[in-house]
């Protein structure tokens, strides 16, 4: 196993495992397998565990195992504030108590903000005392470390980064998604400023195994390489000196092992001009796929009426490469779920965006179709509900 530093120069090792897609039995955590597999990982020095509140179980079944194999000292902990479940300073404290329980701990190793999408979310933490908050639980040695998890668009990462002494931040990053959400900008933008990035989603949830076109396995096939298809995407993001941790929602021994074994082997700048190429090709064949050619290289931001147009065409794309459903959920994630919405129907034709696309797209065409299939009636109803309740006044 490999190790990066954080802030402090603890030694993260570069796979983490993600405790939010435990196997299920009977609906409900298979504690066996799990443990089988948290211990595969540990003895191959995995240090670095991820869960959060709302991960069904995973707080307490983590906290359970790791107590029994009186491993909590040797291993560091992230988990996260429901921040979309807060409006007041005593909640905080309710959930973050209610969490050391589950976690069977008395301090928390990494606590992140869960799911930040917009700096509106951060401000009113900020305005029920969360700064002061955190102040008192760093002192107390209750929280070691401070940071977020993020899913809306670069700008507002880069604000949210520069608003706080933060210790470590969590983004969802692959080499499809190189230019979504935080991007490559926001990675580069935290590690510039020496904080510590750990990557959720580096295969899509999966998808960049499962659902690959068969093109795409096919020139991975190709390659020479012998890398299966989870294999590339996590020597693309190890391949990165700003990247420190590697999130991957591991449930099978197999799965365990050869995550391991990848991050025993890729180190920093290791890929080759070749590799690049073949990953390019790669992209290529799972776009073709796609909806809309957009690439999210942002030249046609910023939109005077502020149309998330590169986030728009990433949920109505996901739509076809992934699901329905998950490309609708991308888009009230990213798009719908900001204090000031950045929906395509927000367009006025003015046909600003067009002028600066490398691509030609026809944008105020594909916007209209796009937030058609994307928020269909119960997807609008279900967004503004959600508005209503995560933009309320804080009390």
């Amino acid at each position: 196993m490999q190790y990066r530093n954080d802030k402090s120069g603890e030694k993260l090792s570069i796979l983490g495992f993600g405790c939010m897609r435990f196997a299920k039995k009977n609906g409900r955590i298979d504690m066996g397998a799990a443990e089988k597999q948290l211990l595969e990982a540990y003895h191959a020095g995995v240090n670095y565990y991820d869960s959060a509140y709302i991960y069904g179980g995973s707080e307490a079944a983590i906290g359970e195992i790791f107590e029994r194999n009186r491993m909590r000292e040797k291993i560091h902990i992230a988990t996260k504030l429901p921040q979309y479940l807060i409006s007041s300073r005593s909640a905080i404290d309710r959930f973050f108590n209610e969490e050391l329980s589950r976690l069977r701990t008395d301090y928390v190793d990494y606590y992140l903000m869960h799911h930040l999408t917009d700096v509106a979310m951060w401000e009113k933490l900020k305005s029920i005392g969360i700064m002061e908050w955190i102040a008192e639980k760093k002192a107390s040695g209750t929280i070691r470390n401070i940071g977020f998890s993020y899913h809306g668009n670069t700008d507002n990462f880069i604000k949210i980064l520069n608003d706080f002494d933060w210790d470590i931040c969590q983004v969802q990053y692959n080499y499809f998604d190189e230019f979504s959400q935080a991007g490559a900008d926001g990675v580069k933008a935290a590690a510039a400023k020496g904080i510590p990035v750990v990557i959720m989603e580096p295969l899509r949830g999966g998808k960049l195994v499962n659902m690959l076109p068969e093109k795409a396995k096919q020139i991975m096939k190709d390659s020479g390489r012998n890398w299966s298809p989870a294999e590339w995407g996590l020597r693309w993001l190890y391949n990165q000196p700003e990247v420190t941790v590697v999130l991957s929602g591991m449930n099978s021994l197999e799965m365990v092992q050869e995550n391991c074994r990848t991050a025993s082997e890729a180190s920093a700048s290791h890929l080759t001009e070749d590799d690049f190429a073949i990953l390019t090709e790669v992209i290529k064949a799972i776009r073709e796929t796609e909806k809309v050619g957009c690439t999210g290289c942002r030249y046609c931001m910023p939109c005077p009426k502020g149309v998330d147009i590169p986030g728009t065409f990433a949920a109505y794309n996901a739509m076809f490469i992934e699901s329905k459903t998950q490309g609708r959920f991308q888009y009230a994630q990213t798009v719908g779920l900001t204090k000031e919405p950045s929906f395509a129907s927000q367009c006025v034709g003015c046909g600003k965006c067009e002028k600066h696309c490398p691509q030609g797209l026809p944008i105020r065409e594909k916007l209209k179709e796009a937030d058609k299939a994307l928020r269909p009636l119960p997807y609008k109803i279900g967004i503004d509900i959600a508005r209503k309740f995560m933009f309320r006044k804080t009390k």
